[in-house]
């Protein structure tokens, strides 16, 4: 359990530092009207989502 919690974390410090650089991708969705601003990341969701589902893939097999 504790080498998958080490892990688990690492894989989150590494996707911060990836988020933080990558910063806005094409395809994210922002509105801005007045003093109001609307930001939807869209494509870092789905991105993240492969991210994980192929990390949770690769823990489940080799359990």
């Amino acid at each position: 359990m504790s080498k998958l919690l080490i892990t688990a974390g690492v894989v989150l410090i590494v996707l911060g530092l990836i988020w933080r650089f990558i910063g806005r991708l094409p395809g994210d969705i922002q509105f801005k009207t007045g003093n109001v601003t609307f930001y939807f990341p869209i494509v870092t969701s789905i991105l993240i989502s492969i991210i994980l589902t192929l990390f949770f893939y690769l823990v489940g097999r080799f359990k």
